[in-house]
């Protein structure tokens, strides 16, 4: 018999090495090298234990022109939920593989329950359940008020009895709760670790390549927030989506960090309600929730989510700081542009920040990714440190440069537009993005440098 060939590999990048080693020299992390087996290769399969060279079935062999290939889109899938739809890019694409984390309690398979249950009065579909028995997800569904019609159950942690079920069943949609839980036989390793959830997900998303089938993988996360097993397993799948959301919130939001067939960073948001999960179609009405009375430091920016805008509410809290080195605490936003930004403020601002505690906060647990944000983070630090409350009507967006320059961010008349829709009379933007023909009933004020948005207060 052949010697079974063994390799080490990196639980954190994925990297591989044919001997141990104390740190990987690709992430320079320490003692994160493990030993897996490499399955032997079949005569046809293609090369090594993910099977990669068959997930395009025959047609990977052929070349073919890129002028002559069929570009008539593929049909997609409805998931039942116009928000999911929209992180999706349009829907469930037939032979994709689509990756869902989330924290323990954020409601990943609550979401999956509600779509499959909701799918399988039209379309055939198997739900596999790896951490629950088949009574829990009935009780889950009877809680829910959920059609349980339909829907083929099955509890089973092995991939090849999955896969063998799956090829006589014949599903559009197979889901898998979750990946952390697969092992397959010929890997001699726990389920969980780095070769068992590497092949696992390879073999099934190989089998929805090849059958047309959609494949819906519940995957866990860290607790830095970054998706548990190997980097390679993000690379293997076409969409990953990131269900974030406290257990103290009741509202969750769904992003798209990956997606081969729609916009990343696309935002869904969801509310979580004793009948599952419902689908918020105006956040911006969520994230405007705000007393009647306007408070010093907030103010409300307008930012851009995937292919839509959203309004939500940034507060500051600038107060006299009793310690050497005052705090700069920021929730929503990054905390080392936020200290950026104050340099800014004291050098082309003339106001000085440097022995006060700055707090900042986005309303509603939004995390803002992009840099529209810095204009109205800025001022809102001046309303706070000045006490003086900002008029409710303002909305106000801009990225601001180390000179103090105030630059244009991407879709700024649909940000007006948005901003109008929802009572706002005045806004503050850069100047190459103010529109020649405002929104009736808006004022546009446009500036070019921080001390313009100053004056304009």
């Amino acid at each position: 018999m052949a010697k079974a060939k063994s390799a080490f590999v990196c639980t954190e990048c994925g990297a591989e090495y044919r001997k141990w080693q104390g740190q990987c020299s690709s992430c320079q992390e320490w003692n994160t090298l493990s030993e897996v087996r490499l399955a032997s290769a079949r005569p046809g399969s293609g090369a090594g234990g993910t099977g990669r060279a068959g997930y395009a079935g025959d047609h990977s062999r052929q070349i073919v022109d890129l002028g002559q290939v069929d570009l008539s889109e593929v049909p997609r899938l409805t998931s039942t939920f116009a928000e999911f739809d929209r992180v999706l890019g349009g829907g469930l694409v037939p032979g994709s593989a689509v990756l869902l984390g989330g924290n323990p309690g954020a409601g990943k398979s609550t979401l999956l329950l509600q779509t499959a249950c909701k799918l399988a009065q039209q379309r055939r579909i198997v739900y596999v359940t790896g951490e629950e028995s088949l009574s829990q997800v009935a009780m889950r569904a009877h809680r829910l008020q959920l059609p349980t019609q339909g829907l083929k159950m099955l509890a089973e942690t092995s991939v090849e009895t999955i896969l063998a079920v799956a090829e006589r069943e014949n599903p559009e949609v197979l889901v898998i709760d979750s990946i952390q839980t697969m092992h397959l036989e010929d890997i001699a390793s726990a389920p969980g670790g780095v070769a068992q959830v590497r092949e696992s997900a390879a073999a099934l998303t190989r089998f929805a390549k090849q059958t047309n089938t959609v494949l819906l993988l519940v995957g866990h996360v860290t607790k830095d927030g970054t998706l548990a097993g190997p980097k390679v397993l993000e690379h293997m799948i076409d969409a990953s989506l990131l269900l974030e959301g406290g257990a103290d919130s009741r509202f969750r939001t769904l992003r798209g960090q990956k997606n081969r067939f729609g916009a990343v960073n696309e935002l869904g948001v969801f509310a979580m309600l004793e009948q599952g999960l419902k689908e918020v179609k105006n956040p911006s009405a969520i994230f405007l929730s705000r007393q009647e009375e306007q408070a010093p430091g907030s103010l409300v920016m307008v930012v851009w989510e995937g292919t839509r805008p959203i309004l939500v509410e940034v507060q500051a809290l600038v107060d006299e700081s009793a310690l050497g080195n005052p705090r700069r605490v920021a929730v929503g936003v990054d905390q080392n542009r936020l200290a950026m930004l104050l340099a800014v403020l004291n050098r082309h601002g003339g106001l000085f920040t440097g022995d006060q505690d700055v707090f900042l906060n986005v309303v509603g647990g939004v995390k803002v990714l992009e840099t529209s944000a810095d204009l109205a983070v800025l001022l809102a630090v001046v309303s706070s440190l000045q006490n003086r409350a900002l008029p409710r009507e303002l909305v106000v967006f801009g990225e601001v440069g180390l000179s103090g320059e105030i630059r244009p961010v991407p879709s700024g008349q649909e940000r007006i537009t948005e901003a109008a829709k929802h009572g706002f009379q005045r806004a503050i933007v850069p100047r190459a993005n103010a529109p020649k023909q405002p929104p009736k009933g808006m004022e546009v004020i446009a500036v070019d440098k921080l001390s313009d948005a100053l004056d304009a207060l």
